[in-house]
């Protein structure tokens, strides 16, 4: 059994400004994939070049911030976004939604390659290994914010957080920070080093992603105020990965039926 260390959610406080770990946490994010992408974007047949990144991450993270904040008001908060839409900018506060944060990227990576003449499908090939490393210091975000715990468990890692009783629990943010940053990432970065026809590599992605997470659900305990949505299991996040599994597995299948290999892979 652990004891959760406590951590202070500020991470510095300047005079009135206060800078919470949850923003430091989406600056690494955003910070990761700017350096990933210019190494991406060296290679021969990269859809963009090293010095289009600046642009390519303003049009990334404009889709994650509008999209996660709207994802959640839609999917988890019950339309709090219309009465307080600066809580738009609160990203400290939490209240992000990936699979809202997932549409808001596609959105605007659509209007990138429409901008840049660039095969959507090309640009998402790109794109995919650079999102697993945000996912994980976005979770690492989750836990010291002490948010999204698991169920109790009688596992040696169990960790006590004491707002939610003596019960050792599932660390389900590190679950979720190992599977869907560490191992997500490992495997889509590595499958995407060598030519694959296009689509391909967002296919995994978004499968590997979407079984991730579903997986994790079945150990992480819902919304308070949202609860199970079905049998005393199903939750919104599992009902939401649901479609991403059967995307990324349809557009795989696709992606190996064409003989043409993606530019950016």
């Amino acid at each position: 059994m652990i004891r959760y260390p406590a951590i202070d959610p500020i991470a510095i406080s300047l005079g009135p400004l206060d800078i919470h770990w949850y923003g430091v946490m989406y600056a690494i994010g955003f910070g990761l994939a700017w350096w990933l992408g210019r190494r991406r974007a060296t290679r021969p047949d990269s859809p963009v070049a090293p010095a289009q990144m600046d642009d390519l991450l303003l049009f990334g993270a404009i889709g994650v911030v509008v999209g996660g904040r709207m994802g959640y008001a839609l999917f988890y908060s019950g339309g709090d976004l219309l009465t307080d839409p600066l809580s738009l900018l609160r990203l400290w506060e939490g209240g992000m939604a990936f699979h809202g944060g997932l549409i808001g990227v596609i959105v605007m990576m659509a209007v990138y390659a429409w901008r840049h003449r660039i095969a959507p499908l090309a640009l998402g090939d790109f794109v995919a290994p650079l999102i697993p490393p945000g996912l994980a210091a976005g979770r690492l975000g989750n836990f010291i914010n002490g948010e999204l715990w698991g169920a109790p468990t009688t596992l040696p890692w169990g960790m006590v957080y004491p707002p939610l009783g003596p019960e050792p629990r599932h660390p389900s943010q590190l679950y979720e920070l190992a599977l869907e940053g560490l191992v997500l990432f490992a495997v889509v970065w590595i499958y995407s080093r060598r030519p694959r026809p296009m689509g391909a590599v967002t296919g995994l992605f978004l499968a590997g992603y979407g079984l991730a997470r579903l997986a994790v659900e079945f150990i992480r305990l819902p919304d308070a105020h949202i609860g199970y949505l079905w049998g005393g299991w199903l939750t919104m996040g599992q009902l939401l990965s649901v479609p991403m599994i059967i995307a990324g597995l349809a557009l795989l299948a696709w992606a190996w039926r064409r003989p043409a290999v993606s530019p950016s892979s």
